[in-house]
Parts: structure tokens; C-alpha cells; sequence
């Protein structure tokens, strides 16, 4: 299993590579934009990835052993689905709060709360308490709902609001942004395996690790942006003061403007069977997911793999997903979106059925199950371009954050439902990759991908001669 690990994380970053350069031949180089000429831009640009890319690096880090962290304290499975349960629970809990907390405590304020709350949620990945353990996995339910809106609300913000750049600039950003994304996480799968493994320093190192990044990217929050703003408008990121008579009360705007954001994500979501169908398919596909996180490190660590190694090697299958869509859309092979996106969601669905044999009790096949994770991140990797260029065209963006926000309920509803189902089957039982929970939940995953199956089939034909859902410069097969 160790050899097959090493051998898989090579053979797939050399296809990395590959795609790549195969990508830079066939797509026609694209003339200089003027934001890439622009030195003002690029020097915005940089301070924000600075302190973004180090949020991101930090999370990463958590990634590869943090099953296998729970295990080490002598923690049944049943008892770390609960721990799981009360992430995602926080992460329903939290989500709106992360979208009013920047408007009522400012954005840069509410980076550098995602920045303690992050360092104290891998804090007490030291402590063997239980219940300081749920404490961790709420603030780190708290700390990822604030990654995934406010450092891009801050952005967004100071790009249009203050820079006065040209919003057509701002996919550039979030483009090299995700770019560095798979190669950070690739890296930290080999850093968290250095760590624990190779030095010998336990699985709570990479957490231990992931703090002074946390505070790296405080300190670049607190002074770099701090300067930033002050060369902005005299106010930075604050909103007015709460004195004088003109002045609304900001908890009370941003409140009224989060429960009308709601109203009007709701209705777009119900009068517009499009955009219904296409949160069915992200509900069904993420949800799973979320499952898939908890589930491989039990399926593979009676094996004695290399977790940090097999992490990066899921990590690179991903990112030559995502280099297959870029191939897949340009002008020479003209797949459409809807297409990969259909694929992605088969190929998923074949990830599941297969792991449903693979880890059967006492017959498991460890390299098979290998293989369903490589596919099953691959199909991440069509599946999250795709599904970001059809909510783009279907939803309308003043809507699309209370639309999004819908989407993620069922989401998170249906992996803690999930969790809590798989936790009920190992109570009792010692659970692991030996017992039939872990199949049971895999087969219902199956089922669920199949769902979805559906739902995007029905999508494609709601949407055949739909020019919204195309992307410009590409063709249908029968045109």
C-alpha cells in the first residue's frame, strides 16, 4: 500500500503537468489584459492572495489527519461522527451569521476574527476532552463559513467600492486564487505526512503547525490591509459611525438586508425550475462529500498507508479535473458545462458503487477503494468549474448569495443526517473499515449520486436549447 500511494501521487502530478503544458499548446494564448498590465491592480491583487492564500494553506493542513487525530485519542467511530456532526451543525448554525458579520463588524475586523477563531479550533485539537474536541469543531464550523465569504467580501469590496477597478478584473483574482488552491493543497498533504510521519511528531503536528500561518495571515490582515484601507477613503472598511441622527443602526440594516436576501434567494429558487434542479444536483453531490471526508481514512488506515501522501494524491487528481474541464471547454473540443457536469455526476456515481464491493466485511479491497477516491476527486474536479459556470448563468447575481445560501441547507442537513445514520449502525459495534456501516453508507451514496443523476439529466434537457447554459464559443455535437 505504501509503494502503490507514492507511485499514484507521482503518476498523477505528471499528468498534472501534462494537461497543463497539453493546455497551453491547444488553447490560443490570450492577448495582455489591462489588469494584468495594470501595476496598481496587480499590487492590490498580491496583498489580498498574501493573506488569502496563507487562510487556505492553514486549512489544508488540516485536512489529512484530522480522522486519524480522533483515533489516536481512542475514539470510537460513532463517537467522531458526532464530532463531524457538530462541524457541520455549526457550519448550518454559522452560515448566516458569516454573511452579516461583515457588514455589521467590518471586513477586515471579521478576517481577523477568522483568524483566532481558527487558531483556537486547531488549539484544542491538543486537549484529549471530549467535549473541548465538539468546542474545536464548532469554532471550526464557525472559522470555514467565515473563510468561504468574508475574505471575498473584503476584496470584492475595496476592488469596486474604493479602487474603483473594473468588475471584469475581479475573475482574474479568484482564477489565480483557485489555481494556487489545488497546488496548496497538494503541499499540504506532503507537509502534514513530513510531520507526522516521517518526523515522527504525532498527527496533531499539522494543527499545531496551521496556527502560526493563522497568525501570519492575521498579522498580514491587521498591517498590510490596515495600510490599504488608510490610503482608501478616511473611513477604510468601517461603516459610518453610530452617532448623529442620519446614522441607521448597522445590526439592524444588516439583518433586514440578510432576511431579504432570503426572501428573494427563496423565490428565485421556486419560480425557476433551472435553478431548482441545479440545487438538487450541488445538495446531492456536496453532501456526499462531506460524507466521502469522514469515510476514507477509516476505509484506508488499517493498511497503514501514507495519509498526508494518499491526501495529496486525492488532491492532485483533482486538480487534473479541473485541468480536464479547462482542455474540455476550449474552442477545440467544445463540451459544454452541462456535459462534464453530467459526467462528473456519473463518475461519482460509479466511484460509490464500486466502494460498496470494496469494503465489504472481511473482504476488503484496499487498492479498489484507492481507486474510487482517485475517480470520485477527479469528478471534483469537472464537477465544481462546472457547477460555479451554471449557477453564474442562472442565477441572477443579486440574488445569488441568498440562492447559494439555500442551496447549502439541504446540503449540510442531508451529511448530518448521513453521519448521524452511520453513527446509529457502528454504536456498539467498534464500526471501521471491517463492519458493514461504512458500506451501507457508501451504497446509500450511490443512491444519492444517482438522484442527482437525475436532476442533471433533467437539467440538460430543460436547458437543450437554452443559450444561457452554453458557453460562448463552444457547440453542441449535433449542430
Amino acid at each position: 500500500m505504501w509503494l502503490t500511494v507514492y507511485l499514484a501521487v507521482i503518476l498523477l502530478l505528471a499528468l498534472c503537468v501534462f494537461l497543463e503544458v497539453t493546455a497551453r499548446r491547444v488553447i490560443p494564448p490570450q492577448p495582455a489584459s489591462t489588469a494584468v498590465a495594470n501595476p496598481a491592480f496587480r499590487q492590490f491583487q498580491t496583498l489580498f492572495l498574501r493573506a488569502y492564500l496563507l487562510a487556505l494553506w492553514a486549512d489544508w493542513l488540516q485536512g489529512p489527519y484530522l480522522y486519524k487525530l480522533y483515533r489516536h485519542y481512542s475514539f470510537l467511530e460513532s463517537q467522531i461522527a458526532i464530532l463531524y456532526v457538530c462541524g457541520l451543525g455549526a457550519c448550518i448554525l454559522f452560515a448566516p451569521f458569516a454573511t452579516w458579520l461583515p457588514q455589521a463588524l467590518g471586513r477586515r475586523r471579521t478576517c481577523l476574527l477568522f483568524c483566532l477563531t481558527y487558531s483556537a479550533c486547531c488549539l484544542t485539537k491538543l486537549s484529549r476532552d471530549y467535549f473541548v474536541l465538539i468546542i474545536g469543531r464548532v469554532l471550526g464550523g464557525l472559522s470555514t463559513s467565515l473563510l468561504s465569504t468574508t475574505f471575498e467580501a473584503w476584496y470584492v469590496h475595496r476592488h469596486t467600492e474604493v479602487h474603483d477597478f473594473p468588475k471584469e478584473w475581479i475573475p482574474s483574482t479568484f482564477t489565480k486564487a483557485a489555481t494556487w488552491n489545488h497546488a496548496l493543497a497538494v503541499g499540504a498533504g506532503l507537509v502534514a505526512n513530513l510531520l507526522a510521519e516521517w518526523l515522527h511528531l504525532g498527527p496533531v503536528a499539522p494543527f499545531v503547525l496551521a496556527v502560526p500561518c493563522l497568525g501570519a495571515c492575521g498579522w498580514v490582515v491587521l498591517t498590510d490591509w490596515g495600510k490599504e484601507e488608510l490610503k482608501g477613503s478616511p473611513e477604510g472598511d468601517k461603516h459610518r459611525p453610530l452617532v448623529g441622527p442620519s446614522a441607521p443602526p448597522v445590526h439592524t440594516s444588516a439583518g433586514a438586508r440578510l432576511w431579504r436576501s432570503c426572501q428573494e434567494g427563496l423565490h428565485c429558487l421556486l419560480s425557476d425550475r433551472r435553478v431548482m434542479l441545479l440545487g438538487a444536483v450541488q445538495a446531492l453531490f456536496e453532501s456526499v462529500l462531506y460524507i466521502f471526508v469522514f469515510l476514507w481514512t477509516p476505509v484506508l488506515d488499517p493498511h497503514d498507508p501514507p495519509l498526508g501522501i494518499v491526501f495529496s494524491c486525492l488532491m492532485a487528481s483533482s486538480m487534473a479535473g479541473s485541468l480536464l474541464y479547462r482542455l474540455a471547454t476550449s474552442s477545440r473540443y467544445h463540451l459544454q458545462p452541462s456535459h462534464l457536469l453530467c459526467l462528473a455526476v456519473l463518475m461519482a456515481f460509479f466511484s460509490f458503487f464500486m466502494l460498496t464491493f470494496s469494503t465489504a466485511p472481511g473482504q476488503a479491497r484496499p487498492f479498489e477503494s484507492l481507486i474510487a477516491f482517485v475517480l470520485l476527486e477527479l469528478a471534483c474536479g469537472l464537477y465544481f468549474p462546472a457547477v460555479s459556470f451554471l449557477q453564474a448563468r442562472v442565477i441572477p447575481e443579486e440574488k445569488r448569495a441568498g440562492v447559494l445560501a439555500w442551496f447549502r441547507l439541504p446540503l449540510h442537513l442531508l451529511a448530518c443526517l448521513g453521519l448521524l445514520a452511520l453513527h446509529g449502525e457502528v454504536s456498539g459495534t467498534g464500526g471501521g473499515e471491517g463492519g458493514s456501516g461504512t458500506r451501507h453508507m457508501f451504497g446509500g451514496c450511490a443512491v444519492m449520486m444517482m438522484a442527482a443523476l437525475l436532476a442533471m439529466v433533467s437539467l440538460f434537457t430543460l436547458g437543450k436549447n437554452d443559450t444561457e447554459l452554453r458557453l460562448e464559443g463552444a457547440r453542441d455535437d449535433g449542430e
